[in-house]
């Protein structure tokens, strides 16, 4: 489990910094632990500020941000980054819980669509702890899933999603769900549309997805990184046929992980571009929330006009 390995790593790294400040610095114990607090906060914000230099070595044409907006948007990154791979993906069970879906026996009519949260690369269900609350306090009914293992083919996690489709829809008694996906989660969930069709669901909504890969997959581990490198044949099977329902695709012009930022970009679905966020800080975002709350109310108007 992801949650396992992140935890042994994370203790793994704290002892190092520790051991390194007590035998070769000669550090008291307070010393070392500030010191083992300070290289995990540094090595983290190494990793966002070589993202950040990657992105603009491979920039997409955006709207051009002031240096404040630039350094609120490298910080809310950063905050990201920490929040989730330290403090909730290594706990993640303690932060989500399961998920608080109504029963089939409350009678799904006139009810919204339940909504199903896919995460993306190298995350577990953890990643929609902020925005899975502020879709409950708006009245939608929310699942999650995690995807195992971290670094296997994308095609891997189509069976589990259509498992955790059909065991949602039997729980709440709905025909159809919304997907969302971020990141990775977006093309997982392209790929079971493209297997299994969309009859099962309303509407697709993606956040910051690589639709035409990244560069920075070049380096990931996994299969799942090399499909997502840009012009794989993995992509570009992905593509052909189109998507088959309506797809709202919410991105940032800024991304630091999706490079270049064009291929966050879907040809025929609706697009949503937010200016100034990083990859991860979409998933704290109070405009990527009012964002996907509006794209998922339209689907549910049009479900409920359907009935």
């Amino acid at each position: 489990m992801l949650a396992r390995a992140l935890c042994l790593s994370l203790l793994l790294e704290v002892a190092l910094y520790v051991a390194v400040a007590s035998e070769i610095f000669d550090a008291s114990p307070a010393a070392a632990g500030l010191a083992a607090l300070a290289g995990v906060l540094g090595l983290r914000a190494l990793l966002v500020a070589a993202s950040y230099a990657c992105a603009f070595a491979w920039h997409s044409p955006a709207p051009r941000l002031s240096a404040a907006q630039t350094i609120r948007m490298v910080l809310a990154e950063y905050a990201a980054f920490v929040v989730c791979f330290v403090l909730i993906f290594p706990v993640e069970r303690w932060w989500m819980g399961t998920d608080r879906l109504p029963g089939a026996n409350r009678g799904a009519a006139g009810r919204r669509p339940p909504v199903l949260l896919v995460h993306g690369y190298g995350c577990s269900r953890g990643a929609w702890w902020w925005l899975r609350r502020r879709l409950e306090a708006a009245g939608w009914t929310v699942a999650t899933i995690s995807l195992e293992p971290v670094y296997a083919s994308i095609d891997d996690y189509v069976e589990p999603l259509a498992r955790r489709i059909d065991a949602v829809l039997a729980q709440t008694g709905a025909d159809r769900l919304l997907l969302v996906g971020h990141s990775m989660g977006g093309l997982v969930a392209r790929r079971y549309l493209q297997r299994c069709g969309s009859a099962r669901v309303a509407r697709l909504v993606t956040l910051g997805t690589p639709h035409q890969g990244s560069q920075l997959a070049h380096i990931g581990a996994g299969e799942n990184a090399r499909q997502m490198r840009p012009r794989s044949d993995w992509l570009r099977a992905l593509a052909n046929p189109a998507p088959l329902l309506d797809t709202v695709v919410i991105y940032s012009p800024h991304d630091n992980f999706v490079m270049p930022q064009a291929n966050l970009e879907l040809p025929a679905a609706t697009a949503r571009a937010i200016d100034g966020l990083g990859h991860l800080a979409m998933l704290f975002s109070p405009r990527v929330a009012i964002a996907l709350l509006a794209a998922l109310a339209a689907a549910g108007r049009a479900a409920g006009s359907r009935r």
